[in-house]
């Protein structure tokens, strides 16, 4: 017999294997028995994001928040297609409603970070990244990001320092 939790983790695979179209039917499938499962609403609203379609993810997010409102990765997934969409006003109003439900947080910390970046206000933008970093010292993405906000800021000492920290790592980038 399916379950309800055996229809989302075999969506989520299928998202994950890059087959959304395949997941959504599965997602839809455990909605109809479990209607209030946030989860499942935030994972339908992943599936439909990459279709690219961007309406119905954005009305999944919702709809999980609505269930949910501390659910930070359906901010972060709407940030993101806002992000996409080049409506940076939306974008930056979700990644801090992401972080006003868990300040620490690094993967929202780099996504605004990343959102200050594109709009040229690399002061802010490095603040982000430090903050990622500071919770998780080997985020990889933070660091590239970190070291290029230095760059772009004059401060070529602390790229230096980051680019060394990224080649210990083993996944200098450059």
């Amino acid at each position: 017999m399916e379950t309800a939790a055996f229809l989302n983790n075999s969506g989520i695979a299928l998202t994950e294997a890059n087959r959304p179209y395949e997941a959504i039917p599965l997602f839809r499938k455990a909605l109809g028995m479990e209607p209030e499962n946030p989860l499942l609403w935030l994972n339908l609203g992943i599936a439909q994001q990459h279709t690219g379609n961007y309406e119905e993810a954005i009305e999944c997010f919702h709809r999980a928040l609505i269930i949910d409102d501390r659910l930070g990765e359906a901010w972060l997934s709407m940030g993101l297609i806002h992000y996409e969409m080049e409506e940076f006003d939306l974008c930056e109003d979700c990644y801090r409603s992401a972080l006003a439900q868990n300040e620490d947080d690094p993967k929202a910390w780099n996504n605004l970070g990343v959102l200050f970046f594109t709009k040229g206000d690399y002061e802010e933008a490095r603040r982000c990244f430090e903050e990622a970093v500071s919770l998780v010292p080997h985020y990889h993405d933070a660091l590239i990001n970190l070291r290029d906000s230095c760059r772009e800021l004059g401060d070529y000492r602390a790229a230096a320092e980051f680019e060394r920290v990224l080649l210990e790592l083993g996944r200098g980038d450059k």
